[in-house]
């Protein structure tokens, strides 16, 4: 399952890749026939762009090397790295410059242009080109949703792997900054006024401060060590608790370590009459019955407690509150 989700993904990312290479060449030259800044600005909105694809396929190549002695638990966060780098590439070479554009055009513009014909052809090319680069990721988030069983806004908003959730955001930021240059250049011709034009350049840069913010934030909270997602929490703790050697589970910690890869560490209060070969035997059992049901579960840790142990019960009402705790 992790294989075929990384192909769909780097799939995904060729996909967005080679359209916005083209894109790119293609609002720059327009940009300078018509002498837009909105043009301009999404001239560089889609070399921010073919920036980000090309660092999200380093992430999704570098994230699946196998665990070894320096990283035992694996690559998987390469690609948490890689996408807030991205992030920031979107920011500092996509927003950052439309802003330029944009202030540059307000304050040192002038009310002549070049011919615009050449940028509405562009406009219109690019809009059906970011459409099918589009409709893949949204393919790909759509399957995914559907096999996780929840809705595609809770989907994105919980992902565990950010090269999809990236192409959705930059191809529906893309599609908006069209719109916006559109707008801009038309009013700028019907009015004469280079106000629209430079107006709608900020805007675009807004557009991509906000699309970087968000993909930032998501990836911040993936490198710095997410919980599994809840309803995975939920499952294997009732499993936990089905096992028949098990009293209570007192405590259950889980961190995202890559896409579709899971650390679980179970505190279990186990039943007194068990002798330490059956301890051994069950810890045994139980970790290659929850790794069969979860496949998600990349490395499992059981370790027997005392539920009576008070400081570590404090720890986990500080960590979960009430509702977790099991008297």
């Amino acid at each position: 399952m992790a294989d075929e989700g990384s192909g769909e993904s780097t799939l995904t990312v060729l996909v967005a890749l080679g359209i916005n290479v083209g894109i790119a060449l293609m609002k720059a030259v327009a940009g300078v026939i018509s002498g837009s800044a909105a043009m301009l600005a999404e001239a560089g909105h889609s070399v921010a762009d073919t920036i980000t694809e090309a660092l999200l396929l380093t992430a999704l190549r570098r994230s699946e090397r196998p665990a070894d002695r320096r990283h035992p638990f694996g690559y998987g966060k390469e690609r948490y790295f890689w996408s807030l780098l991205a992030a920031v590439s979107i920011f500092t070479s996509g927003a950052v410059f439309a802003l330029v554009q944009g202030y540059d055009a307000l304050v040192n513009g002038s009310a002549d242009e070049g011919n615009p014909l050449v940028a509405y052809i562009v406009l219109a090319l690019g809009f059906a080109l970011e459409s099918v680069s589009l409709s893949r990721a949204v393919v790909q988030i759509r399957k995914e949703a559907a096999e996780d069983d929840t809705s595609i806004v809770k989907y994105l908003r919980d992902i565990d792997d950010p090269t999809a959730k990236t192409v959705f955001f930059e191809d529906a930021a893309a599609l908006i900054g069209l719109l916006l240059a559109f707008l801009g250049l038309f009013l700028h011709q019907l009015t004469g006024s280079v106000v629209y034009d430079g107006v709608a350049s900020l805007l675009i840069a807004v557009l991509l401060a906000g699309c970087a913010y968000v993909l930032g934030r998501t990836n911040r909270g993936l490198l710095i060590g997410r919980q599994a997602d809840a309803a995975l929490v939920r499952a294997v703790r009732q499993r936990l608790f089905e096992a028949p050697e098990v009293e209570v589970v007192v405590d259950l910690l889980t961190m995202l370590t890559g896409t579709d890869r899971v650390l679980l560490c179970a505190r279990l209060d186990f039943d007194d009459a068990l002798g330490a070969a059956d301890l051994e035997r069950a810890c045994v059992r139980i970790a290659a019955e929850l790794t069969a049901e979860f496949p998600a579960l990349d490395e499992i840790f059981l370790e027997p407690v005392p539920r009576e142990d008070q400081d570590l019960r404090a720890r986990v009402l500080a960590r979960y509150g009430q509702e977790f705790v099991s008297d």
